[in-house]
């Protein structure tokens, strides 16, 4: 399996910043207020220093013990104000956020809903699960501890700087001389952490991939010993993602040692230049202590602005990935409105219907054949053969590549998916149950239908005896997957459950492959009732659950080789026939006299 990513730049950072900051738009006045109180807590910083200036110069070179209390005063109460207004502006922050992270990732997961089967055959669970969980979360760390505090840490380098210029403009000029320095190293430092960290963000999707995969298939590897490679396979992923995350280290132990060596620079320089000027009378005590006090400051914005980097970055690498997921059109746009209270009476047709998962490879070559409402039909052939491929095309779940399917006479591109979907009921052979109790993974959210319309339904297709004798029945909470019932108790589930739909046109895709011969034979009176009245697809290799059927279709390679009523293609002693006679045996004779019967 290959979950690797593509690593090259597929968005500009602006263009990220501004769909980003497209989600802030609906919270835009808790956002100005946010801003208005992280300017306000600047501003309250800057007053420290100036503060101590005027104690040094006006009070305590004069001895005026009064003006110092009201300047203690003064300065106790700038702290009150900053605390409070910091408390509101991180409350705000950590809201708005929040709120964000929750539209965002209800924005992924309603997109993930819309994209056809073609989309999750190439995309692994585990990247999708990244986007929704991970990614968001790290958008959201962008959006509280990133992106509106470096506008506070920005105003408080501009407030400094102008600050220091109106103290001293000489002393200024002093400390811009390490300026350039500090932006070549802070230019070098940012373009090789963006690369780390967007790689980081693609080896993350990588390894949940890769780690979903092996939990949800850890009994195949075990039982084939695999352990020991995919250990290793998990090694060489997860070493990929330590290399990044090292990268990432070595790149902040250059940059975050180089901001205290400019900012050790700066003050060295402004004690040796302006106590050079103090000593010569040229500058005032009070206005050295500020500027040092400025300085130290100002190089806090830029120390943070360096670990907020690394937040912006990696949320940039995480917001490319879900955007990119977000600018995936859906393979089947929906151009067709539902409509309220549709019906079909379950009429099908396929009309040459050509179709292929791949571009030239057809799995499905010039199909053609009908239904009549309520007629069943049985799809049998090799694995391989196209048969299941039939019943994707059908549900839509895949667009066809030509040809047509017409539903009473309507094509399938003008009919909502949506509403033909609610007309078709589908039990596969790999049955899939929610986490829930057994009434819920029935009924799958339609409250309407009351416990006894349930218990009817599954005593209809045999599935109401096994719950019957479960601890709590119907309200029997099952784990993920239903895994702690058998095999043939989910598949009798989705019996249950497909009947409950009440559906119109009714499709069964290997749905006996998972029971025993007892609980078939119970099986077969369900299927007899559950097609009563519906259009029915069978798809089965067992011949014993196509005994009732219309109409027999046989595919190979893709292409149908024979198609009409049982009797009409036993007579023709062609493919059918020779499936059913490989099938018969001494113990099953009593079948083989249905299946050569009177249809």
């Amino acid at each position: 399996m290959n979950n690797s990513e593509d690593l090259k730049d597929k968005y500009k950072d602006w263009v990220l910043f501004k769909r980003v900051l497209i989600h802030l738009k609906p919270y835009w006045r808790l956002v100005a207020l946010a801003v208005v109180l992280l300017l306000a807590v600047s501003l309250l910083n800057l007053a420290g220093p100036y503060l101590t200036k005027i104690v040094i110069d006006d009070h305590i070179k004069e001895g005026d013990m009064n003006g110092l209390d009201v300047i203690a005063a003064i300065y106790f109460g700038v702290l009150v104000f900053s605390f409070i207004f910091q408390f509101f502006q991180t409350y705000l922050m950590q809201y708005i956020g929040q709120k964000v992270m929750f539209d965002l990732r209800s924005k992924v997961f309603a997109h993930i809903h819309k994209m056809s089967f073609s989309f999750f055959d190439k995309n692994p669970i585990g990247k999708m699960i990244t986007r929704v969980v991970s990614d968001v979360e790290v958008l959201n760390e962008m959006l509280t501890s990133g992106l509106i505090l470096i506008f506070s840490d920005l105003f408080t380098l501009f407030g400094i700087f102008f600050v220091m210029l109106f103290l001293d403009w000489k002393l200024t000029l002093i400390v811009c001389i390490v300026f350039p320095l500090l932006a070549a190293a802070t230019r070098a430092y940012r373009i090789r952490a963006r690369d780390a960290l967007r790689k980081n963000r693609a080896h993350v999707s990588e390894l949940n991939s890769y780690l979903e995969e092996n939990l949800s298939g850890m009994d195949t590897v075990q039982c084939f010993n695999r352990e020991g490679n995919n250990f290793r396979e998990f090694l060489s992923i997860n070493g990929d993602r330590l290399k990044e995350d090292l990268r990432t280290v070595r790149y902040n132990a250059f940059y975050m040692p180089s901001i205290d060596f400019f900012s050790s620079l700066a003050i060295g320089m402004v004690i040796w230049f302006g106590g050079g000027r103090f000593v010569q009378d040229e500058i005032q005590l009070g206005i050295l202590v500020a500027f040092i006090q400025y300085l130290q400051k100002f190089f806090e914005p830029v120390r943070d602005l360096a670990e907020k980097f690394n937040i912006i970055q990696t949320a940039m690498a995480s917001s490319e990935r879900i955007f990119e997921l977000l600018d995936t059109p859906e393979q089947i746009p929906e151009t067709v409105p539902s409509q309220k209270g549709f019906k079909i009476q379950g009429n099908v047709e396929f009309k040459n219907v050509w179709f292929s998962y791949k571009e030239n490879q057809f799995v499905l070559k010039d199909i053609s054949f009908s239904l009549e409402a309520g007629e069943s039909l049985a799809i049998v052939g090799a694995t391989g053969s196209g048969k299941s491929t039939i019943i994707n095309a059908l549900c839509r779940f895949y667009e066809i590549n030509k040809g047509d399917i017409l539903f009473d006479g309507k094509s399938i591109k003008n009919i909502n998916k949506f509403d033909l979907r609610r007309q078709i009921a589908l039990v596969q052979q790999d049955v899939f149950l929610f986490s829930g109790n057994i009434l819920d993974n029935i009924r799958l959210g339609n409250v309407q239908m009351g416990q006894e319309e349930i218990e009817s339904i599954s005593q209809a297709v045999s599935s109401h005896n096994f719950i019957s004798n479960l601890p709590f029945k119907y309200e029997q909470e099952l784990n993920e997957g239903g895994s702690d019932i058998s095999s043939g108790q989910r598949q009798l589930l989705s019996f249950a459950r497909a009947l409950a739909a009440e559906p119109l046109i009714l499709v069964l895709d290997e749905a006996t492959s998972n029971v025993d011969m007892e609980t078939e034979r119970q099986i077969q009176r369900g299927i007899k009732e559950m097609t009563q009245g519906r259009t029915s697809i069978i798809i089965a290799h067992r011949l014993s659950t196509l005994m009732h059927v219309d109409k027999v279709l046989v595919l190979k390679h893709g292409e149908i080789v024979e198609f009409g009523t049982r009797k009409e293609l036993l007579q023709q002693k062609g493919v059918f026939y020779n499936l059913c006679k490989s099938q018969l045996n001494s113990k099953n004779i009593a079948m083989g006299s249905d299946i050569y019967g009177s249809k």
